[in-house]
């Protein structure tokens, strides 16, 4: 008896030691996401009785030209911004793992974009590029050119803009990731390979590549999540305009709920984000596995 009281007594002190984290969890992640999930079947503004909708929040959204906007520019943003990350952050990692002068240096500039805050490099980013006082505008008119882009201010460029900024924030972060898997790759096959009279170029296709595939992976899981729950970039650089031209869904998510009080039409578009994320993510999986 007493020996089960103590073995009892052992597994509360256990128990109190995850609770904290447990309920934490519990309150402010579990229970938000099955009420969001309820909340797209329902009407509520947040201050008026909830009403049941059915599927109607669903079937509204084939109708929301916001909505389809937001749809079409988040895919372009990834479509856009994963390519461009993922060559651009193993290009830099490959560079900056060789013996170069101020190798560490480098390193900590190009991951400086991705720590630093937000608010700041989005302030100095607009500033950069603001399309009548700007130095990059101003550089672009004393080298000749008449018709130089609008950048956040242009429908056309805006999108493109929030493209170039995302890549230049995310690369240093996912440099570091290949960086890892760099050196993790043994200098024997590398030293094989110049045996074999291979030169660089073969050696990055045939050992780097291949030897990368595992931290690809991950960077192309990582960084499409990270894209398709854009949010504040968005809003920091453009507040989703001009009109429409970079609404995204998470932005559209939040002019419904926190703007229009729509908080079944808003967890709707939620659900929908989520599914399109699960999609893709699970065809990513299937395409490494075939890959093996």
């Amino acid at each position: 008896m007493a020996s089960n009281k103590t073995a009892l007594k052992k597994q509360l002190v256990a128990y109190s030691f995850i609770a904290p984290n447990f309920i934490g969890f519990a309150v402010f992640t579990l229970v938000p996401i099955i009420f969001a999930f309820v909340l797209a079947f329902l009407h509520w503004d947040g201050a008026n009785p909830i009403r049941w909708a059915g599927l109607s929040n669903f079937i509204a959204l084939f109708d929301d030209d916001q909505f389809k906007a937001a749809l079409k520019n988040t895919i372009v943003y990834t479509g856009g911004t994963v390519p461009l990350t993922l060559v651009g952050s193993l290009l830099l990692a490959v560079i900056l793992n060789k013996k170069i002068r101020g190798r560490n240096f480098f390193r900590t500039v190009s991951f400086f974009p991705y720590v630093a805050s937000l608010v700041a490099v989005a302030a100095v980013w607009n500033m950069m590029f603001n399309p009548t006082k700007g130095p990059v505008n101003m550089m672009l008119h004393s080298l000749g050119f008449k018709n130089v882009p609008g950048w956040a201010a242009d429908r056309h460029w805006a999108m493109p803009t929030v493209i170039f900024f995302s890549v230049w924030k995310y690369v240093g972060y996912y440099m570091i990731i290949y960086l890892a898997g760099l050196q993790s790759i043994s200098a024997e096959l590398y030293e094989a390979a110049d045996l074999d009279g291979a030169n660089g170029w073969q050696k990055f296709i045939s050992i780097t590549i291949p030897q990368l595939s595992a931290t690809t992976f991950f960077v192309l899981v990582m960084l499409t999540i990270q894209c398709f729950k854009v949010y504040d970039i968005v809003y920091m650089i453009t507040q989703g305009g001009p009109g429409t031209a970079t609404l995204v869904l998470v932005y559209d998510i939040y002019n419904k709920a926190f703007i229009s009080w729509r908080l079944g039409s808003a967890s709707a578009v939620a659900m929908v984000l989520f599914l399109l994320v699960m999609t893709v993510t699970l065809i990513q999986f299937k395409g490494e596995q075939r890959l093996r």
